[in-house]
Order: C-alpha cells, then structure tokens, then sequence
C-alpha cells in the first residue's frame, strides 16, 4: 500500500472512532496526569478534542511522511499554542510530549480492530502512524523549549528591572540603590531607568548608591562612570555614595579617576549635600 493510501485510510478511521478514541484517549491522560482539577482536565479535553479534530484533514491532504507542509499548519499552530501554555503552567518537557505520544494507544487499537486480517497492511500502518506521532511529539517538545527560553528571558528582565529602583527622595532629588554585581546588561538597565525618570521628573541630583555592590573593579567603575555621563547630558549631577574603606582603596590601586565626581560614605550624607545643591534643607523640630 502506498504512503498516500494510508494517508488516506489513517484519515478515514480516526473520522470514524473519532468519539470512542477521544474518550480513550483523555482517558488514559487523566491516568498519567500530575496535575488534577477541573481547570486541566477542561483545559485537557478542549486540547485532545482540537487536535483530533485536525487531524484527519492534515493526514489526508499532508500525507504522513512529514508535518512542514500547508495542509499541517492548524495542527502545528495548535501544538505551538499548546506548548505555550503548558511552559506558563510549569508542566515538563515530557510532560508536554507525553500529551502527543500517548495518542498511539488509542491509534493503534483503533487500527489493530481494523485491519486485523491484513497482517502487512497492519505492520505498515503502525509504523507510519508511530512515526507521524513520533514527529509532532519532537515538534511539541522544540516549541516547548523556545517558549519557556521566552519565559525566561523575559522574567530575568523583570527582575534586572526590578532590582533597579530609582526612588525620588525629594523635588530634584532622586536615589538609585544598586545592590549585586554591576555587568553590561545590568548597567544598561540602570542606565536606562535613571534617564527615563531623569526626564519623568526633571532632576537636577541623582544619587547612585553603591553600598550593596560588593566589589568595584575596573569594569563596575566604568560602568558607573558611563551612568554618570549619561545622566550629566541629560542635565543632572550625580552623587555616587556608599564608598566604603574597601571600596576606596581598590578605586585608588585601580587609578580610576572619579575627581570631578563628589563622593560620600553614605547615603544620609550624599542627600545633605544634595539638598544644599538644590537650595533646600530638613531642620529637627524642637
């Protein structure tokens, strides 16, 4: 038999067991499942009942000897938003597969009852539905991996962001607490966050806090002076406080110069001078 008569017969029979093998099919999910609730076993069954129903047009007009072409778009569109999901809820790479490749349970029985008096028709048959299934599971598996890439990226550019607060301490004034190692990324992000809220306020004095960043090489204090720069052509002064006696001496042995830079060991003081910069001060009530 060629490989498009069994397209065609592969096509024909889920058309035919399309309800009983559904029923199987979710089924046996429900069994392997590691999560279980009414939300993922409707989530579940919405998904079964889609690809099922794709899949005998995609088999006919796609054929079973690869799923790149038109006729399987629906189906790979739907396994791509499938495995979307399934990396935001946390679920596995082979649980994600395991959805796919269990279909061959209920395939293959529907296919045994079939053609059980054609032994070679029947051989054929399994092997080419196993490998179509084979297939869309390696497919379910890559976009599985692309998407929670995705994820990961875009939380690791949420906490970058996150880690970054700039805080306006007083009118003209505003703070930028820098905690953990300063690299390429991190520093444009930092650098980034300032001029917006540079812009968003119109600043005149930002306060770069260093006293969580536990060591300054050469490369931190770069990256601290191109910060400086930056927020300077934007029109504001930059304190950069929290220059602890470590801190100093490496600066010192490194030969970085922060001359025109006006440093203080702390926070409370770099605001002292910041508030006279701005024309203002915080008098104790009596």
């Amino acid at each position: 038999m060629s490989t498009n008569e069994s397209a065609i017969r592969l096509s024909t029979l889920i058309q035919e067991h399309q309800a009983a093998m559904l029923a199987d099919w979710i089924a046996h999910l429900q069994g392997l499942s590691f999560r279980s609730n009414g939300a993922a076993e409707e989530q579940l069954g919405r998904h079964c009942t889609q690809l099922l129903g794709l899949l005998p047009a995609a088999v006919r007009n796609g054929g079973l000897d690869s799923i790149d072409g038109r006729a399987w778009d629906e189906v790979r569109d739907l396994l791509t938003e499938i495995s979307g999901e399934r990396a935001k809820q946390g679920s596995t790479p082979s649980e994600t597969a395991t959805f796919v490749f269990s279909l061959k349970q209920s395939l293959f029985s529907v296919l045994r009852s079939a053609l059980e008096t054609q032994a070679e028709t029947l051989a054929d048959a399994l092997w080419n539905t196993s490998s179509l299934l084979d297939k869309l599971g390696l497919f379910t598996i890559e976009v599985f991996q692309k998407s929670r890439d995705q994820i990961i990226v875009r939380q690791q550019q949420e906490l970058l962001e996150l880690s970054t607060p700039v805080v306006k301490l007083w009118e003209d004034i505003l703070a930028l607490p820098l905690i953990g190692t300063l690299d390429s990324a991190r520093t444009q992000v930092v650098m980034e966050s300032l001029l917006e809220k540079i812009v968003e306020t119109g600043a005149a004095i930002a306060i770069i806090d260093i006293t969580g960043v536990p060591t300054v090489d050469t490369l931190v204090a770069q990256h601290l002076m191109k910060t400086i720069a930056a927020a300077r052509l934007m029109g504001a002064d930059c304190i950069i406080s929290g220059i602890r006696p470590q801190i100093a001496q490496t600066i010192v042995h490194l030969g970085v110069n922060l001359e025109d830079v006006v440093t203080k060991a702390t926070l409370a003081d770099a605001f002292v001078i910041a508030l006279a910069r701005v024309g203002a001060t915080v008098v104790r009530k009596a």
